[in-house]
């Protein structure tokens, strides 16, 4: 009997695997029950450390963490960024059965072609959120974060986010983003800094948290992040501005020197099962970029309004500059966060 019952209890357990993974991510992103449905299959120990900015990511890998963890979740032109510079390692699909799962729209994509660094995760947009009981007047412009109502003045979040912000700015100037055109960045700063009395706050993990409590009238926001504002009871309205808006997709990738490559790649193949990926958007309210997922998502997630963009609308990703103009921008950012 205790043989049978030793037998039983091997062929119910899972073929555990060894060791751990070090993951670095985005804060409010991932829901705990998936990490732990992972452990379960696996027996791989996780440790995830977050950031609130691709930027912030990019400085700390190169500071020193590189090494440290085996996979991050950066948005697209930091793929392109931290594949210029080196710091990513490389699969082959053939290392993940799920590989085959990934939209092929989000295949050969221009910042990682054909897919040997990086997977999907989530894609989405970020535009700006406004509070209707403050604000009833029209919201189709980014007017309402770089030159607002009075009712906003004072009261406005902006993203710590350095792609973002600058990118929606050109946008609402109708310069573009990798501009190196002198006098076109001098009226991006000024624009910037006259924009900034409006504002009350820097903040991309407190963006949803200020819309809720009130603390703030409107904001830069994601539209994940719009879409859980607003059913935690903020009567918040996300806007899809004339100008343009950023569209982005956050995306799994495989750093140089991971300690623990075999496990990250476990995690990634995971991470594209449809059931997966659909937890994952069901948790952050943005979009999966694996087929098979759609028949899992919660209704609310794909009738949302942050997630249906109205025709006509366009938006940008946000693109990677060279690295002469890219320090032009950086002192703008720099000079905008004094």
């Amino acid at each position: 009997m205790k043989r049978l019952l030793a037998l039983t209890t091997l062929l119910a357990t899972p073929a555990f695997a060894e060791g751990e993974l070090k993951v670095y991510h985005w804060f409010e992103y991932i829901p705990q029950e998936l990490v732990d449905k992972f452990t379960a299959e696996t027996g791989i120990k996780v440790t995830i450390d977050t950031y609130d900015s691709n930027e912030a990511m990019l400085a700390s890998l190169k500071a020193g963490k590189l090494g440290q963890y085996d996979v991050a979740v950066p948005g697209d032109y930091m793929v392109e960024i931290m594949r210029g510079e080196g710091i990513l390692g490389e699969f082959a699909p053939e290392e993940m059965p799920n590989f085959a799962n990934i939209d092929p729209q989000w295949l050969d994509v221009p910042f990682d072609p054909g897919r040997k660094h990086s997977i999907p995760y989530q894609w989405g947009s970020t535009a700006y959120a406004v509070n209707r009981d403050v604000y009833k007047g029209d919201i189709g412009s980014l007017s309402i974060i770089f030159d607002p109502p009075e009712e906003l003045k004072g009261r406005i979040n902006v993203l710590d986010s350095q792609g973002e912000v600058l990118a929606l700015a050109s946008l609402y100037m109708g310069i573009p983003q990798c501009s190196s055109d002198r006098a076109q960045l001098k009226a991006l700063n000024d624009m910037l800094l006259a924009a900034k009395e409006n504002w009350a706050s820097f903040g991309s993990d407190i963006a949803k948290d200020v819309l809720v409590s009130g603390d703030a009238a409107a904001g830069m926001i994601y539209n994940g992040f719009a879409a859980k504002a607003r059913a935690e009871g903020a009567n918040v309205e996300y806007g899809f501005p004339k100008e343009g808006y950023v569209v982005w997709m956050d995306n799994v990738v495989l750093l140089k020197d991971a300690p623990n490559r075999d496990n990250a790649l476990k995690f990634m193949n995971f991470l594209l099962d449809p059931q997966n990926a659909a937890a994952v958007t069901n948790y952050a309210a943005y979009s999966p970029g694996v087929l098979g997922a759609t028949e899992f998502l919660d209704a609310a997630i794909k009738d949302s309004p942050e997630n249906n963009t109205p025709a006509g609308q366009k938006g940008e990703f946000i693109q990677a500059c060279d690295a002469e103009t890219q320090a032009m921008y950086d002192a703008i950012w720099t000079n905008l966060k004094k």
